[in-house]
């Protein structure tokens, strides 16, 4: 596999809906994702950062990925989020998209011990796909210092590569680090290499990387798929700018969903799940006030401020 078939383009960190006992919600996961699919997104990445993925469960994240199957959700737009902190639940949930038709998983180190080597690491990943033990996995590897405490150096990237050329097939960068970013492109050029960090997609595509797996696309695609245009200006890099300025003021799932409960006018989709604590109703005024007067779209027709 080569980045001229790799993942590429726009595909959403899909933020995942609570129902009123706490669960997944099913139904408002599929007209999530059908309606992201009618906004022009390529596809979606399941139970990430942005989809709380490491407050589910297991039988919650398989259950997840089965409700969007069911749901009429083509397998090859869905990427699963698979990393845990324990291998062998990684290797269930990687086995489980496997065999669900979603060979694709995006998998973070295990990131409850800090500081371990590269060779351990390695061992670690090496594991996983041996005890998934499918050709038909493909491995995004997934680095996001930031929130794992646990980086994914060039090294070690270019190692699983070599070792592991038919399985490891790409790289999600979320560190928002241009230099590790670009080592990555000059280092392993075969792999589809992607970011998280949505000011950096212009950057990435013009040295040739693939595209974006990212949360901003959630609540404003457009916004991103013009990054993604030959023809993208400055006004809609600052245009983004200001977004994610404003959506990083407040804890930023909580405002994530409440942007997507303005504009569904569902108030079900302001749920997280604990610890993690919906915004206050003067934190969501004060959001989409924001929002208002930077000139960004409306969330919703008639939003009462």
């Amino acid at each position: 596999m080569t980045t001229s078939t790799a993942i590429r383009g726009l595909w959403c960190a899909t933020l995942t809906p609570l129902s009123n006992d706490g669960g997944v919600d099913h139904a408002r996961f599929a007209a999530h994702v059908h309606d992201l699919f009618a906004q022009g997104v390529d596809g979606v990445a399941l139970f990430g950062t942005t989809g709380e993925g490491q407050s589910f469960s297991l039988e919650e994240r398989r259950g997840g990925l089965d409700a969007l199957l069911a749901a009429g959700i083509p397998p090859a737009r869905i990427i699963v989020a698979t990393g845990c902190a324990a291998l062998p639940e990684t290797v269930v949930l990687s086995r489980h998209a496997v065999a669900s038709g979603c060979a694709t998983c995006l998998v973070l180190p295990p990131f409850f011990w800090k500081g371990v080597s590269d060779d351990g690491l390695f061992a670690w990943y090496a594991r996983v796909i041996e005890g998934v033990a499918d050709p038909r996995l493909r491995m995004v590897l997934y680095h996001i210092p930031p929130v794992s405490a646990v980086a994914l150096s060039v090294d070690l990237v270019a190692r699983l590569a070599a070792a592991f050329p038919a399985i490891v097939v790409g790289i999600k960068d979320s560190e928002g680090n241009w230099a590790h970013t670009a080592a990555l492109l000059e280092r392993v050029p075969q792999l589809a290499v992607m970011v998280g960090h949505e000011p950096h997609v212009p950057r990435l595509l013009r040295a040739g990387g693939t595209g974006t797996i990212c949360g901003v696309a959630n609540i404003y695609p457009a916004l991103v798929r013009a990054l993604m245009s030959p023809d993208v200006t400055q006004e809609d890099e600052a245009r983004l700018a200001t977004f994610i300025e404003i959506a990083f003021r407040q804890p930023f799932l909580a405002g994530f969903k409440s942007m997507v409960a303005d504009r569904t006018r569902d108030p079900g989709w302001l749920a997280v799940r604990p610890p993690l604590v919906p915004l206050s109703e003067p934190a969501r005024r004060a959001l989409r006030t924001a929002l208002a007067d930077a000139g960004l779209p409306p969330l919703a027709a008639s939003q009462e401020r």
